[in-house]
């Protein structure tokens, strides 16, 4: 990863120590010498030494074209310096901010480097800067979000569903994906600039939905490498299960072998269906509780508002169970449940099966690390 120029916001504070009085005995001795300021070398290295301020780009997807148009509109698209580049856009030199907004572009996928200190504009670039057909622009802009560190991180984790209220983003933000306190407006402005421009937000009902537009552009091997970087650090044992709470009726109950089974067995989970895996002789219900009870993490799909779904979504919830909620429709949604996260899937689009399967293989790896995402909050007086 391109590491990034120190800048004035990003240098080490000054000392600010307030000088103490001596008194006359202690005045007598030899004052201690001063501290010696800090080389430039040694600044620079304390800027960029937290990975949260170098990971992430620091500019808008729009904001970090200027460089690679003015390379290609004054310089042919030809290998140039980085002092060269900033020249095309009436700088002197690369360093300071220059060189943050060169990094920028790095990391989107417009620039690269041939070379120490040189910059070429990448197939990328060129594609969305001089587009040649309708989709270049959307589709580079979309393939900038996937290459981004970090950004691309936080788009996976919440494609397909609605951005959460603002505390709950932060938390997720700063506990999930290391963006330290003092940079979360930056990050949450950049993130929802770029996701705007490569059309991958849109308002829903009063709230912001990440589109899974991007899904179909991956292969199954990325899918199955970003399950493998989600489960790291992940604890999942041989025989631990995940239980699906849906209407067995068809579309819906067709979708259980189809989707949600190969979606558990991808993030390696068993997968435990009600009517046929464990119904047998005996108290149905007994059955049904201890699958949910066993269960390390559960999936519920809750379109058409199934009351039986919702029966065994509250025993769940009652014995503080993660659980993946899924739905075609946000009515089916009661509003006491949308501060979980859910998985929105659209029927109409023709990737909507293997998008919803792989992001249900993700959830269930996420609840397992982050349960708090994915567990029913009681209030406080209900605990009691």
């Amino acid at each position: 990863t391109e590491s990034v120029e120190s800048t004035p916001n990003d240098s080490p504070p000054k000392d600010r120590s307030v000088p103490v009085t001596l008194s006359s005995k202690t005045a007598t001795k030899k004052a201690a010498p001063p501290k010696k300021k800090p080389s430039k070398k040694t600044a620079k290295k304390a800027a960029t030494a937290t990975p949260s301020q170098t990971n992430y780009p620091r500019h808008s997807i729009t904001d970090a074209l200027r460089i690679p148009k003015a390379i290609l509109d004054q310089n042919a698209g030809k290998v140039c310096s980085d002092d060269q580049a900033a020249g095309f856009i009436g700088l002197k030199s690369a360093a300071g901010p220059t060189g943050v907004e060169i990094s920028s572009g790095i990391k989107y996928g417009f620039l690269k480097r041939p070379g120490s200190k040189q910059l070429e504009v990448t197939d990328l670039g060129r594609k969305v800067i001089r587009p040649t057909s309708s989709d270049d622009v959307s589709k580079g802009y979309q393939q900038a979000v996937l290459n981004a560190p970090v950004l691309a991180d936080v788009y996976k984790h919440y494609r397909g569903e609605n951005l959460p209220d603002r505390q709950f983003f932060d938390n997720a933000l700063e506990d999930t994906f290391s963006v330290p306190k003092e940079k979360l407006s930056e990050f949450k402005d950049i993130f929802t600039s770029s996701l705007r421009t490569a059309s991958l937000l849109e308002e829903h009902d009063g709230r912001v939905r990440v589109l899974d537009a991007a899904s179909s552009m991956e292969s199954a091997e990325e899918s199955s490498d970003y399950i493998e970087k989600l489960s790291f650090g992940v604890s999942i044992k041989s025989g631990d299960s995940c239980f699906v709470m849906m209407p067995f009726g068809s579309p819906i109950g067709e979708y259980y072998s189809s989707i949600y089974k190969p979606a558990i067995e991808k993030a390696n989970l068993m997968p435990v269906r009600a009517d046929n895996e464990i119904f047998g002789a005996g108290k149905i219900m007994d059955q049904v509780w201890s699958g949910i009870n066993s269960a390390k993490v559960l999936v519920a799909e809750l379109t058409t508002k199934n009351p039986n779904v919702f029966y065994e979504l509250g025993i769940a919830h009652a014995l503080r169970k993660p659980v993946v909620l899924v739905s075609s429709n946000e009515d089916d949604v009661p509003f006491d449940l949308k501060h979980i996260r859910v998985i929105y899937y659209d029927k109409n689009d023709p990737f909507w099966g293997q998008k919803l399967l792989n992001k249900v293989a993700e959830n269930i790896i996420s609840a397992i690390k982050n349960p708090e995402e994915a567990v029913f909050k009681m209030s406080e007086l209900s605990r009691q």
